[in-house]
């Protein structure tokens, strides 16, 4: 095999953009091999702009055709993790678009199954894990260059959404077609990176209003504290009412800190001896003069900033790139499907702190969380 034959369920926006990167030829390794949608429209459409791609109406005919190697899937959550199992069961590779799934419960049962075919692939489509930025700021991190971290801190606030988007559909941003707000669809990219670089939280508090700036019955507005295993904290604060918009992000260890605006530029400082280290060394005269701006022997700090020069268009074929080589010569994924569980349980221990009104520990109680789930989508149907 030279290329990957792939095929793209669900021909909407991002399906449609992965399309069209795919048949340009911009992943060297992965052709188009097909395409599939419920919608005849779409069919229609594929028509026109891929005239030689075949069409199915039915994913499990275009698993069972034998034109695809591999399959990426763009649908609503919810059936992510019922596409991956038919696939692998099929010998069929699967990328997963974010997130995995809507609740841990049916991402764990994926897991489980993708677990008994290790050879083949099973990839998440967390393209901003090809964002350079966030690559050096895992390796600092791992390195231990700013010892050991005791908060982090993200406000996301840069997703606004007007009510026009809503209301384009039926099915968005309620509890029965989408599982959630923007903890579920705009914000488990940051999810993802946040854990990624700064590890999985034992227990979240968190405060979540749901329809508070538009008329909608999920979260449009998150604050959650996070608690980790060796005492340190984290601030995750997102919403999609916010025009203006904030994107910082920092990091503070016990020997440095560092500080991401806008996912375009981190500065890093780093101390020269941990922050422990200098409080018991410092002289009361040592700190007078360290506030009167004197130079202060004990305390040196060595201060670099970079910046992320990538386009975001160049991130999801990257994605497709790498998840290709993986199955033609066994480079390691970006990332493997088995993260995917990560930002949902995230996501979901968020969700069932505001539910049940206090302190979750994780991994989250998954059949809790779905009883809870499942009393907001009944709820949702009564009320029409």
């Amino acid at each position: 095999m030279k290329k990957v034959r792939m095929g793209i369920i669900g021909v909407g926006a991002e399906g449609g953009m992965y399309a069209n990167f795919l048949i340009a030829g911009k992943v060297s390794n992965t052709e188009l091999a097909a395409l599939c949608d419920i919608d005849p429209k779409k069919k229609t459409l594929c028509a026109e702009k891929y005239p030689n791609v075949p069409f199915f109406d039915n994913y499990i005919d275009l698993l069972e055709s034998g034109l695809v190697d591999a399959v990426c899937t763009t649908v609503p959550h919810y059936l992510h993790p019922e596409m991956g199992i038919e696939a692998l069961k099929r010998n069929i590779h699967a990328l997963l678009e974010k997130p995995a799934g809507v609740y841990s419960k049916q991402v764990t049962e994926l897991l489980e199954y993708a677990a008994t075919r290790p050879e083949l692939t099973f990839g998440m489509m967390f393209n901003q894990r090809t964002n350079p930025l966030y690559q050096r700021l895992k390796e600092i991190v791992a390195s231990g260059e700013i010892g050991n971290i005791r908060r982090s801190t993200w406000m996301i606030t840069t997703w606004w959404r007007p009510q026009a988007y809503y209301d384009q559909s039926a099915w968005r941003a309620t509890w029965g077609g989408e599982g959630g707000g923007l903890l579920v669809n705009q914000a488990p990219h940051q999810l993802d990176l946040w854990q990624w670089i700064c590890g999985m939280p034992t227990a979240v508090t968190s405060q979540l209003k749901f329809g508070y700036q538009r008329d909608i019955a999920v979260e449009d507005d998150v604050i959650a504290l996070t608690e980790y295993a060796n005492g340190a904290s984290g601030v995750f604060v997102t919403c999609t009412h916010d025009l203006l918009g904030t994107d910082r992000f920092e990091i503070l260890g016990d020997k440095g800190k560092i500080v991401v605006e806008g996912s375009k530029k981190a500065t890093v400082r780093v101390l020269s001896k941990t922050e422990n280290e200098i409080n018991r060394e410092m002289s009361v005269e040592d700190v007078i003069n360290l506030f009167m701006g004197k130079k202060v022997d004990k305390y040196e700090v060595n201060e670099y900033s970079f910046e992320n020069t990538q386009h975001p268009l160049e991130q999801h074929p990257l994605v497709f790139e790498n998840f290709a080589a993986n199955i033609l010569d066994g480079t390691p994924l970006l990332a493997p499907g088995s993260d995917g569980i990560r930002s949902v349980q995230l996501a979901n221990a968020m969700h069932l702190s505001a539910f049940v009104g206090h302190r979750v520990e994780l991994p989250v109680d998954e059949d809790l969380y779905l009883a809870e789930l499942n009393k907001r989508v009944a709820a949702e149907k009564e009320r029409g």
